[in-house]
């Protein structure tokens, strides 16, 4: 009886300390807030990652991989304000995961927290894919980024409160390190500022809301909207009578258009990382602003 006693408050005892030290899993829509979380996190937490900086986040296939991570879920962290309505309904609905649905403790949606750009005052499918919510690119505004984390961390430590102090804790820290980061980002950014950009799409609206950068023109008619040989066409007239500075694009998006008018004016062509991992570089969020200012700043003309 002794014997069978001591076993089992040995398993006991291995199953409070398995409990203790098990991770919260966290299914990140996005690579930029799958490493937020883990700054956050630290160890507390296992993140996986639905999508990379290769791929378009406004089109992703629900693959039953996907589905499978959701439902094992204790917490679901992605950008709202519909970036993910083609793939993430999809995947709450088939998971069956309760946790983790609109509402829930376990549902984060980090637009939530921002004041969100280019919000319309009506929708119409006309107008190529237009957010109701607004522009939902907001991790280009690394001030946004300082707002998610502080809200993040309150979640972490509501959904995992054994932990609430180390989340609290780690949140402080980074949001010491990332306000540093910030002011050194805006002064090495200052001769930015008034520099015309054309990008592909409407997803560097919150970097050139941020560093004062100028959006002449997109290479996307409508958004969502690839452009057609005559749209190209016109934007190469409209750059040879107004030029700007750079015809941006993302590490996710075709380069084609962008390198067919950077050779007929002359206008640099810049890929921007978009998100961690867009380029060698952006290894994470730090480096990922350091990139982007870098290459920007590569392709400004001196004055």
């Amino acid at each position: 009886m002794k014997i069978a006693f001591s076993l089992s408050m040995a398993l006991a005892a291995a199953l409070i300390t398995a409990q203790a030290h098990a991770a919260i899993n966290v299914f990140a829509c996005e690579p930029e807030w799958a490493a937020l979380t883990k700054e956050i996190g630290g160890d507390k937490v296992s993140v996986y990652q639905a999508t990379t900086a290769l791929q378009d986040p406004h089109r992703i296939e629900a693959r039953p991989s996907l589905i499978a991570r959701m439902r094992s879920a204790d917490l679901l962290v992605c950008s709202g304000a519909d970036l993910e309505v083609g793939w993430l309904p999809v995947l709450l609905q088939t998971s069956g995961n309760q946790k983790v649905q609109s509402g829930q403790p376990g549902s984060f949606m980090a637009s939530e927290f921002v004041a969100r750009l280019e919000v319309p005052s009506a929708v119409d499918r006309a107008q190529g894919d237009i957010h109701p919510f607004g522009n939902p690119h907001i991790h280009l505004d690394p001030r946004n980024i300082l707002r998610v984390s502080q809200a993040l961390g309150e979640r972490l430590a509501k959904v995992d409160s054994a932990n609430s102090a180390y989340y609290q804790q780690r949140t402080k820290e980074f949001d010491a390190r990332w306000s540093k980061a910030i002011s050194e980002w805006e002064a090495r950014a200052a001769p930015l500022k008034g520099m015309k950009l054309v990008p592909y799409h409407k997803d560097q609206a919150y970097l050139i809301h941020w560093l004062g950068l100028v959006e002449e023109m997109n290479i996307e008619p409508k958004p969502g909207i690839p452009p057609s040989a005559g749209h190209l066409t016109e934007l190469l007239v409209k750059l040879k009578e107004q030029p700007a500075d750079a015809i941006t694009r993302n590490a996710y998006q075709d380069p084609k258009a962008v390198e067919w008018l950077s050779d007929r004016t002359k206008i640099p062509g810049v890929m921007l990382p978009y998100t961690v991992g867009g380029t060698p570089e952006a290894k994470d969020l730090f480096s990922l602003f350091d990139d982007t200012i870098a290459r920007l700043l590569k392709a400004k003309k001196p004055a």
